[in-house]
């Protein structure tokens, strides 16, 4: 085995020539294993630099770009890489473009291709480190040829048209798809048999994308008869659309006829149009416009027009496209009239219509008014028909009329639908029961044969409840013993039918009934009596409550006249409670039917008839006012000075209903006047009260002083007057329709009729109703009733009448000027409701709807 010296003598002549480079030798390398340096070891070499692109390789469309990105692994420093294009079949600018010359290891550039493909289309992409050039990577880059730009596409429309020569017109438009520029088209017209002006005129010779021209026919058809209408693309006029046009030649003049002519919509109710066109060879057919209003749909013969939403008189219109110059219109009376939901109207009772447009003394005659359809019910109609327009009843929103019958029916009707549509019906009458007969039970033929319903309800408007009073009996019985008789308040939803608000309650003695020693009371309660007390008058909405006011059945048996108000929300709440006579007998409250009337500030008016009095607990032949803030209260009243004699010749006071006059303005003495009448008055000549609302006078020796006026009208008065523009319009039994004239500055009627209708109103007279566009085209409205049945008279149709509001003289229509116009038998007391351009009339049989002709 060699000796250290030996080993050391051998490694001085192998590492001779490196010994002062190094101060390490490594023994065991020169075979023997032990270090002659000082103990340190000999640094590894620096590990190398690399670089790598991605993408690649990579394909990228001329004139776009893509991210590219150099990672140089063990550049200590950070250096990165300086970036090149190059290419066989390319140089500079034409293999493309940077966004930067270098970039850190990591962070991308891009590349832009050329705006053309170079040959052969490979560009390298080339990453240099710059900490050692000698390091590098590429990225292939194929460039390949842009795509196509999207094509215009012209399409032309309508494709097809006739057009009359000489005076037809027709609109084209042209649609351009990728015009960038909005450029749009250029127009030609041509032709196998016409040249220039031959083949028509254009409105324009080039328009934008959706931007119509108008082309006008020749004065004369060329032959042949096509004319082609080209839009060329100003963008790219290789890309053109053509429509064929034909020129036609009528067989006689145009003329255009509309259906319907007239007619009534509220607001933004919608109407269909249709539109013919006499001698339109080509059927070219109408454009549709209007004063007001829009349009949902539209074709060359028909359209559906929608109402604005304001009142007014509107025009639609329909004219010829081959004949500009013919065309044909229809008015159309639009009203904000939100529904009839009460008796004559309104709780003023004054029985106005003020927002009727579609009424007037010019189309209200035998050419252009008449009876468009009946809805059939199932007895006698007493209460005044109520209308809602735009309920949202069976899926849509239809304007809708209300009926109530003898049979305790309530009909809910299309009103506007012919034939007749019934959206629902219900008989309120309970299991073992039915309605009362009038000869048989009540003993009297003064509502006969049945008695039902007789009082017109009433309608809240944002609860959508109807509420109505029903009598029925124990069936096999006749109201004896008293509890068999029934008298119930239902509340009604308008939209189905069904008992709303705790409902129905029955109107029972142990319900009704008042501390007083009246007729018929056990000396310290008077009770109720479902089967004396008759419910005549129609029922009152006001502050909260339904009033319901009782007269009687003929003046027989024991009665007294009621006034019950029951809460809307709750009709099982406590009722508040007045009885006219509480310590006397009679003084009823039925006023022909009328319903008790209303102020501003919720107080209550009405009439009684004859009866007890005492000015304190007893008040026959009254005006009476009742606050309505807590309870009913009496807080002011008028009697007559002759009372006494009123109540012995059964001459009612309150055999009318009262009405509240609109405030008049300064200077008139009194600007809160209330007038009524009835049977009163020298020879019964019907006196009309006029009084001052905020104090009625109370009774003094001959009335004087303590009221405004007094006068009579010439007869019994057993209806509710109207008043409209300072003018009282009264129809006494067997009298005449009068109008007397109010002068606001005195608060005084001219006692002297303005205006006396050629018209007898017989037996019982007719409480009129007048419909008006604001202050103009007033129409005064009354139903001859004479024919109700009674013994007195032979059952025969009700008559209405339409009148001319400013000059009763001029009888417009009525319902008896054509057979088929006829309605059905008169009922006693009913009044007529007038609503968006309709007359709606109760009868025995049918609630009948007149109403403007459609042609």
């Amino acid at each position: 085995m060699p000796t250290l010296r030996e080993k050391l003598k051998r490694c001085v002549f192998v590492l001779a020539p490196v010994f002062f480079s190094s101060l390490l030798l490594n023994v065991s390398g020169c075979g023997g294993g032990t270090s002659l340096s000082s103990g340190a070891n000999t640094p590894p070499p620096a590990p190398s630099i690399s670089v790598a692109v991605s993408p690649t390789p990579s394909s990228v469309q001329a004139g776009q770009t893509q991210s590219f990105t150099a990672t140089v692994a063990n550049d200590s420093q950070n250096k990165g890489v300086t970036w090149s294009l190059s290419g066989s079949g390319c140089s500079g600018a034409t293999c493309g473009t940077l966004s930067a010359a270098s970039s850190a290891s990591g962070v991308p550039i891009t590349y832009t291709a050329p705006a053309s493909a170079p040959s052969p289309a490979t560009v390298t992409l080339t990453a240099t480190s710059v900490a050692d050039s000698s390091k590098s990577a590429g990225a292939a880059i194929t460039v390949s040829a842009p795509a196509p730009a999207p094509g215009i596409v012209v399409t032309v429309s309508p494709t097809t048209a006739s057009v009359q020569a000489g005076v037809g017109t027709q609109n084209f438009t042209a649609m351009l798809q990728n015009d960038s520029q909005n450029k749009g088209v250029t127009w030609t017209l041509s032709g196998a048999g016409c040249s220039g002006a031959s083949c028509g005129m254009l409105s324009a010779a080039s328009s934008a994308s959706g931007v119509p021209i108008t082309y006008i026919a020749p004065a004369s058809a060329p032959s042949p008869a096509s004319v082609s209408l080209t839009a060329t693309s100003v963008a790219d006029s290789t890309k053109f659309a053509s429509t064929a046009i034909t020129v036609v030649v009528p067989s006689g003049n145009i003329s255009v006829t509309l259906t319907p002519k007239r007619g009534g919509l509220t607001i933004s109710q919608s109407l269909n149009f249709t539109a013919t066109v006499a001698n339109d060879v080509g059927g070219a057919g109408v454009t549709w416009s209007a004063t007001r209003g829009s349009f949902s749909s539209q074709s060359p013969a028909s359209a559906t027009y929608v109402a604005p939403g304001s009142a007014g008189v509107i025009t639609v219109t329909a004219t010829s496209k081959a004949d500009v110059t013919k065309s044909a219109a229809a008015m159309i009376g639009i009203t904000d009239l939100a529904g009839v939901t009460t008796f004559h109207n309104d709780v003023s009772r004054a029985g106005v219509n003020s927002q009727e447009y579609a009424l007037t003394p010019a189309n209200v005659g035998t050419a252009t008014f008449g009876k468009l359809f009946s809805c059939a019910i199932d007895a006698d109609v007493y209460a005044q028909p109520l209308w809602m327009a735009n309920l949202a009843i069976a899926g849509g929103r239809h304007n809708v009329v209300f009926a109530a019958t003898s049979h305790d029916t309530v009909y809910a009707f299309d009103a506007d639908a012919s034939p007749c549509v019934t959206y629902w019906s219900k008989q309120l009458v309970p299991a073992g029961e039915t309605w009362v007969n009038g000869p048989t039970d009540t003993r009297t033929d003064e509502i006969a044969p049945d008695v039902g319903i007789v009082g017109t309800p009433v309608i809240d408007p944002t609860t959508m409840l109807l509420y109505v009073v029903t009598k029925t009996k124990d069936q096999g019985t006749n109201c004896t013993p008293a509890s068999s008789c029934h008298q119930r308040i239902h509340a009604l939803s308008l939209l189905d039918g069904s008992e709303k608000a705790s409902g129905p309650v029955e109107m029972t003695p142990a319900l009704i009934s008042i501390a007083g020693s009246g007729a018929g009371g056990n000396g310290t309660t008077v009770p109720f009596d479902p089967l004396r007390q008759n419910q005549r008058p129609g029922l009152a909405l006001v502050n909260g409550n339904v009033y319901i006011g009782w007269g009687s059945h003929g003046d027989l048996g024991i009665w007294h006249g009621w006034l019950v108000g029951f809460n809307k929300s709750n009709l099982t709440t406590a009722p508040a409670i007045y009885n006219t006579t509480r310590n006397g007998r009679q003084a009823g409250i039925w006023m022909a039917g009328g319903a008790p009337a209303a102020d501003s500030s919720n107080n209550l008016y009405l009439i009684t008839g004859n009866g007890d009095w005492d000015g304190v607990t007893d008040f026959g032949d009254s005006f009476l006012k009742f606050s309505t803030s807590s309870g009913l209260a009496v807080t002011d009243w008028f009697t007559p000075f002759d009372q006494a004699i009123l109540d012995a010749g059964d001459n009612d006071t309150g055999s009318g209903g009262a009405v509240v006059l609109v405030d008049l303005p300064p200077p008139a003495p009194v600007p809160h006047l209330l007038l009524g009448g009835g049977k009163a008055g020298s020879g019964n000549m019907g006196e009309i009260y006029v009084l001052n609302r905020d104090h009625l006078g109370h009774s003094l020796p001959g009335n004087n002083g303590q009221i405004l006026q007094e006068f009579p009208v010439g007869n019994t008065i057993l209806a509710t007057p109207a008043f409209w523009q300072n003018t009282l319009y009264v129809a006494a039994a067997a009298s005449p329709l009068k109008a007397f004239t109010l002068n606001p500055a005195t608060g005084k009627f001219n006692p002297v009729p303005s205006a006396i209708s050629n018209v007898i109103f017989y037996y019982p007279g007719s409480t009129p109703v007048v419909s008006a566009g604001g202050t103009s085209n007033g129409i005064a409205w009354a139903l001859y009733n004479s024919g109700y049945g009674a013994s007195c008279c032979p059952k025969s149709p009700t008559i209405l009448y339409a009148f001319d509001a400013t000059d009763l003289t001029h009888e417009l229509w009525d319902s008896s000027m054509a057979p088929a116009d006829a309605a059905g038998f008169a009922v006693k007391f009913t009044v007529p409701t007038v609503a968006n351009g309709k007359v709606y009339v109760g009868s025995s049989s049918e609630i009948d709807v007149f109403g403007l002709k459609p042609n």
